[in-house]
């Protein structure tokens, strides 16, 4: 049996004229469509912040300026058949490059499936199955 472990992650939260970067995905398992932000695992030694920061380079090839901790939320819930507990440090940022903002997606670079970012109306995304829960309540 393999040891289940909880996984602390980094989530970016960035905003611009009302509409928020989101990752649309698929749990297969439970035929279910849901938003999540760009960021992923913090690795052992590695501060939040500095997760997100390699994180969203990672994810999109981009860099963070203005970073502002927003809060926590743990995340208990399954994915893909799997148990999974997560402790997510959430931030908002700004990208230092401009032009992020005006592109309509952003391909995933470190994505197992082909992935793309977007930029999606609050309204929308607030309305939609938007994990992990309580993200709503920090933005």
């Amino acid at each position: 049996m393999s040891e289940k472990k909880i996984r602390p992650i980094a989530l970016l939260v960035v905003i611009k004229n009302n509409k928020i970067l989101v990752i649309n995905t698929h749990d297969f398992k439970k035929n279910e469509d849901f938003y999540r932000l760009v960021g992923g695992g913090i690795d052992f030694g590695e501060t939040g912040i500095e997760a997100l920061k390699r994180e969203v380079k990672e994810e999109i090839n981009a860099e963070i300026k203005n970073i502002k901790y927003l809060g926590l939320i743990e995340n208990i819930f399954n994915y893909e058949g799997k148990e999974m507990h997560e402790i997510a440090l959430v931030y908002k940022a700004e990208f230092k490059d401009k032009e992020i903002y005006g592109k309509k997606e952003i391909k995933i670079l470190d994505s197992r499936k082909p992935q793309k970012a977007y930029w999606l109306d609050k309204k929308i995304v607030f309305k939609a199955k938007f994990y992990p829960e309580g993200l709503k309540k920090l933005i």
